[in-house]
């Protein structure tokens, strides 16, 4: 069979040549498209589930949230296992999937089956699937600067006007904030006015809930004209929630300011982000989709946030503090210059030991044709260009040209045979 290949591909010299020709520019089409990373993407196939049930303890998490998912999920078709961690006011499933299964037809299936499981939780809950994102898809960090702006408008401006902006970058799965305070209204309760007044904090939260609510009438017609009746009930200040009425008593209203104090303050936090030791920063992290090109990602984020900062106030700006980008591009350049090096040292040795241009040159035309064919592969199962597979091409270019110098060196075996035999043949007639 080889000795019949070789004998059709001497015969069809230039139909080979175009085949070459045409794999070494499908090759190099392959190059352009195959995504860019630093490092190769081994995390498991998973899905997250994440559970939020703030103000309770681990053991009560574990019981009442992690423990009935864990059991409803564990009966999706393809999973390999379900593994979860219960921590304080937080739930966390990660559903491993089997390594062919398509990512977002796994969420389809976890979010169904949540759905159903959803039902037995405590009132309030709401399970909720993480992002597309993988353990390497932090992909950018970034915080804002701002002398004059306290920590709790630096998260304000990045919750509600920069996470909405760079979240719409295609290949962006989740923009996650980091830092500052989150700003909430906050009540405490004074025990001894509520045993005075007779009341509970129950009676306190229904309030509040009843009086923060809006809700929409019927349409009516006067003089020929159509009005549509509204109510505006949300709360927008601390004075109007101290105003609100918890109970009557004796013809008075006690009001929310009779038994507490409202106040404008920020969460609870569990911890902060400090930069470099220059003290607390805000901002946020750019987590990739899953499957993306992490350097076209990081350009389009960085395109984005050009367009972002021109609504920012006098004085913000982005700090970007972590960007693969720089790892990316000096990771290729590094290879890319070993990849040229080998090139040339491989080329100049087959020269120097060949001493025939057009051996030598018949087995360096192999590497950059190999190399661009490989790309072809890499491409078909879905293996991005990091540190792991382009140093392992350029380990392979000693190996690509061992069988151009064992063929050449065959030849000339051949050739060297039947010029003896000429020779002899050519003495034996002379005589």
């Amino acid at each position: 069979m080889v000795h019949k290949l070789i004998e059709w591909s001497l015969r069809n010299r230039f139909l080979v040549l175009a085949l070459s020709i045409g794999l070494f520019i499908w090759g190099a089409i392959s190059v352009r498209d195959n995504p860019i990373d630093a490092i190769p993407d081994l995390s498991e196939n998973q899905v997250i589930v994440f559970t939020e049930w703030m103000g309770r303890g681990p053991q009560l998490v574990e019981d009442q949230i992690t423990y009935p998912l864990v059991t409803n999920l564990q009966g999706i078709p393809r999973v390999k296992y379900v593994r979860a961690n219960s921590m304080f006011g937080m739930s966390f499933i990660y559903v491993i999937f089997e390594e062919e299964v398509d990512l977002y037809w796994a969420r389809e299936r976890v979010l169904e089956r949540i759905s159903t499981s959803a039902q037995g939780l405590p009132q309030g809950v709401s399970p909720q699937l993480g992002p597309e994102g993988t353990g390497v898809g932090h992909v950018l960090w970034y915080t804002l600067e701002a002398p004059t702006l306290d920590l709790g408008e630096l998260r304000a401006i990045q919750d509600w006007y920069i996470k909405f902006g760079l979240q719409n970058v295609p290949g962006v799965s989740e923009i996650a904030s980091f830092g500052g305070f989150q700003k909430q209204y906050q009540i405490t309760v004074n025990p001894q006015k509520l045993l005075y007044y007779d009341l509970s904090v129950n009676n306190i939260i229904a309030a509040v809930r009843a009086n923060n609510n809006e809700s929409g009438g019927r349409k009516f017609e006067l003089s020929d004209i159509g009005y549509v009746i509204n109510t505006s009930g949300y709360l927008q200040s601390t004075e109007e929630i101290e105003n609100i009425p918890v109970k009557t008593q004796k013809g008075i209203a006690v009001r929310v300011a009779d038994v507490a104090t409202v106040q404008m303050a920020g969460e609870t936090r569990l911890g902060i982000f400090d930069l470099n030791g220059e003290g607390e920063q805000v901002g946020g992290i750019v987590v990739m989709r899953y499957g993306e090109n992490a350097a076209e990602v990081i350009e389009r984020v960085k395109i984005k946030m050009e367009e972002v900062a021109r609504g920012l106030p006098p004085g913000v700006k982005f700090n970007i503090i972590y960007n693969r980008g720089e790892l990316i591009q000096e990771s290729i350049d590094s290879i890319r210059n070993t990849l040229i090096e080998e090139m040339i040292v491989v080329s100049i040795i087959v020269i120097i030991f060949l001493f025939h241009w057009r051996s030598a040159l018949s087995i360096i035309i192999q590497i950059p044709i190999t190399i661009a064919a490989s790309f072809i592969l890499l491409n078909a199962f879905g293996i991005s260009s990091n540190i792991m597979s382009l140093t392992g091409i350029a380990l392979a270019i000693g190996v690509i040209v061992d069988n151009g110098i064992i063929m050449s060196e065959n030849a000339y075996k051949h050739l060297a045979e039947q010029y003896a035999v000429w020779q002899q043949q050519h003495k034996n007639n002379d005589l």
